[in-house]
């Protein structure tokens, strides 16, 4: 029996980075998917902390909240940072990571072009300060902080993957993070895993547009 299990919906969502994350540090899970049909009945939603999915198990450790999740994981890994210094820059990112998810929303709430033109304009500077991070680590060629890879690096696979499929080659301008997207693929086949898991097929969210 897999010692942990993720209880979300049938999209990317919150859930796409822990389940990167997972398998790359070589664990299995076991996956509830809920429709959107169940959790309309109320029962299920009711019973979740803030009324909120993912649902995150860990034996007897019931957690919500995909960033405390990820927190979590990273400290069971150590993909934390190797000192207190490195954490600091991993909440960092991560932190900085929750402000581009607000702007990357007008992809998947908005149907006006001006509104993704706009989006498309100021993309460069939500994505500066990553970039200038991984160039500043052994100029783009490691991870975005130290020697080893963090919870963040999987966060920001996650939301790059993301523009990609909301709107292709919106990452050819930008080569530091356009390299990254390879990263979990490339460190699948080292390790001899199956690859990205399902998840990649998914749309990232129910009411995605494009």
């Amino acid at each position: 029996m897999p010692p942990y299990t993720i209880v979300y919906f049938t999209t990317r969502g919150c859930c796409k980075a822990m389940c990167m994350l997972l398998p790359d540090q070589g664990q299995s899970w076991k996956e509830e998917v809920v429709t959107k049909e169940s959790w309309l009945q109320g029962p299920l939603k009711a019973s979740c902390l803030c009324g909120h999915l993912p649902k995150f198990q860990d034996g007897d450790l019931t957690m919500y909240q995909s960033n405390a999740i990820l927190r979590h994981l990273g400290c069971t890994f150590g993909l934390y940072g190797k000192d207190q210094w490195e954490a600091v820059l991993v909440d960092m990112v991560k932190d900085g990571m929750e402000d581009v998810h607000r702007h990357c929303s007008q992809l998947i709430y908005r149907t006006n072009e001006e509104g993704k033109a706009k989006y498309f304009q100021e993309m460069p500077g939500h994505l500066k300060s990553f970039e200038t991070l991984l160039i500043q680590n052994k100029e783009g060629k490691a991870f975005l902080v130290g020697d080893h890879i963090s919870f963040a690096n999987y966060n920001l696979l996650d939301l790059l993957l993301n523009h990609q499929v909301l709107a292709p080659g919106c990452l050819d301008s930008h080569p530091p993070a356009l390299g990254l997207c390879g990263v979990p693929q490339q460190r699948a086949q080292a390790q001899g895993l199956p690859g990205l898991p399902q998840h990649v097929n998914r749309p990232v969210h129910e009411t995605q547009k494009i």
